[in-house]
């Protein structure tokens, strides 16, 4: 107890330097344990971009390939599917509900996505979020679009809105669908997913902007209206994809197996769930590439006490040889030095915690306002209560250093300073 209060009196005698040392392990601890909170966070929402779906269909490629065209509009598909083949497995009794997915056009640079009511009906993401609107409602007509929440912001768009949509998927074409415009009816709501880069039109707008158009290219001297188009049968031949959601996911694997058989045509049917997992392992090493930056940034920190600790000694040789006048021995002496560190790691590493609380509770709002991400409150879990003890250990370890050099010099040191 009596060595508890000289080690702190100690401390407060050159609080100044100890307080910068705080700091600046404060810093570091919270630089690490907010990179922690952010990985975990950044795993989450990746891993549920989609949610509720049972199965994601497209022509047969690499479940990464599928995941990245369908999902995150990255990349184009292999092939198409036949709308009869769609059909087919709509039609079976395990299938309660089915998203088509019609890729390939874009404008500005932003991926446009031909679909159904059912996408605002059954898409889901995060923990099975339905989509929302910020502004306007769904499309219910051929030229109607609905827009991604950064499409609109980036661009400035507003609802009544007349876009044009590009052929391809580039920021640029030379391709354009000028003699078939879309009205913007709705602005959907942040969700921090690839939804927020896209442009939503109707099935029949895809098929409609594309009727007198052969080979990825209009058709010389042939031109049919907006007007006349939008009476026309406007049933596509193929899709590009298609989201599935099961009455029972007791029969996903089982169905998944009939799908990836399908004779009619080569497909390939997975399990969002485990593709996502797949693609963070093969994109994630940014795991490593940050973990090993914050760890760097708390050596620095360890370093910084190091360094405060050893500038000291001689400041501080009259103060150790008055404490072994009084009887102090030289191992408590070294024992002074490493509950020295040992108050400053847990003081620091208290101040860190408070700084990413404190961090994330200020972010919350603007995070789900700007990105539509929903973060948690931190709070430390037993993970973080790991890295703090192993801290804490790193700075009793490195505070030896200057122990030792002050319990060899007790042995020799008088009340006389050398100078």
């Amino acid at each position: 107890m009596i060595l508890l209060k000289l080690t702190w009196r100690s401390l407060w005698n050159r609080r100044i330097s100890v307080i910068l040392t705080l700091i600046s392990i404060a810093i570091s601890v919270s630089l690490l344990l907010g990179v922690e909170y952010i990985r975990k966070e950044a795993k989450s929402s990746f891993l549920s971009t989609i949610s509720g779906t049972d199965l994601v269909v497209g022509a047969r490629s690499g479940p990464v390939q599928l995941l990245l065209y369908s999902v995150f509009r990255i990349g184009n598909a292999t092939n198409n599917i036949g709308w009869d083949t769609y059909q087919t497995i709509a039609d079976n009794k395990r299938v309660d509900w089915t998203i088509t997915l019609s890729l390939g056009d874009s404008h500005l640079g932003y991926r446009v996505l031909g679909t159904n009511q059912d996408y605002f009906k059954h898409y889901r993401y995060a923990d099975k979020r339905l989509l929302a609107f910020e502004h306007g409602k769904p499309f219910g007509s051929v030229y109607e679009a609905v827009l991604g929440s950064e499409v609109a912001k980036t661009l400035g768009y507003t609802l009544d809105r007349k876009i044009t949509l590009s052929h391809g998927a580039g920021a640029t074409s030379f391709s354009e669908h000028k003699n078939k415009p879309f009205t913007v009816v709705g602005i959907l709501k942040p969700t921090g997913t690839p939804i927020d880069r896209t442009v939503h039109v109707t099935l029949e707008g895809i098929e409609a902007i594309h009727i007198d158009w052969q080979a990825g290219a209009p058709v010389a001297g042939f031109e049919i209206s907006a007007e006349k188009a939008a009476k026309m049968n406007l049933q596509p031949e193929v899709i590009t994809a298609f989201l599935v959601g099961l009455k029972s996911r007791s029969a996903t694997f089982r169905l998944q197996r009939e799908i990836n058989d399908y004779r009619q045509e080569p497909l390939l049917a997975v399990v969002p769930g485990v593709a996502l997992s797949e693609l963070w392992q093969s994109i994630g090493q940014f795991e490593v590439v940050l973990r090993i930056i914050t760890i760097f940034v708390l050596v620095a920190g360890l370093l910084g006490m190091l360094t405060t600790l050893l500038s000291t000694l001689n400041e501080r040789r009259r103060e150790m040889a008055i404490l072994r006048a009084v009887g102090a021995y030289p191992w408590q002496i070294f024992l002074l030095f490493l509950l020295e560190a040992f108050l400053i790691a847990v003081l620091g590493c208290l101040l860190g915690c408070l700084m990413v609380f404190i961090g994330v509770l200020l972010a919350q709002p603007w995070v789900t306002a700007e990105y539509g991400l929903h973060l948690r409150t931190w709070l430390p879990g037993w993970d973080d209560a790991k890295l703090i003890v192993l801290i804490t250990i790193a700075a009793v370890i490195f505070s030896t250093l200057p122990a030792l050099i002050a319990y060899r010099r007790t042995l020799q040191d008088g009340l006389t300073v050398k100078i």
